[in-house]
């Protein structure tokens, strides 16, 4: 297999890893002992900048020491999984706060199915206001229920 085959994989891989790292993470980190970073963007009308936005730093970190030191190493694995992260910061950052919260308005009149499923997914997560009985802590893959 081509190296360039072997890294788009583990750059994909990691893609879909973060996944369930986000899920793990906002369920029993965010809605667990850091709910009180995570508790403002649970109220009904938070400003524009939240304490939950220092959660950035949680997932931009290890991305940015991957970087680094697969970059010293010569674009090794390091790079590609940091690479991996990188891709789904962004996608979350665009699905999250730009189409489901609307915090910038680029995508405001969306129709397309999957989109209108994970807001609504993220809809019925943000029906609780406190940080027990919540439901769907994944953002980019959408329950089965939520398609209906």
């Amino acid at each position: 297999m081509n190296s360039w085959i072997a890294y788009l994989m583990i750059t994909v891989g990691t893609f879909i890893f973060m996944e369930g790292v986000a899920w793990f993470t906002h369920k029993f980190v965010m809605h667990g002992f850091l709910w009180a970073l995570h508790k403002d963007h649970h109220q009904k009308k938070p400003h524009f900048f939240e304490k939950n936005d220092a959660f950035f730093l949680l997932f931009a970190i290890p991305s940015i020491l991957l970087f680094f030191f697969g970059v010293r190493a010569g674009f090794n694995l390091m790079f590609y999984i940091g690479l991996g992260i990188l891709l789904y910061g962004i996608a979350y950052f665009m699905i999250h706060d730009v189409v489901i919260h609307q915090r910038f308005r680029f995508f405001s009149r969306g129709k397309n199915r999957y989109v209108k499923t994970i807001k609504r997914a993220h809809k019925m997560h943000h029906k609780h206001l406190g940080k027990h009985n919540g439901e769907s802590f994944g953002m980019l893959f959408a329950a089965r229920k939520y398609w209906q």
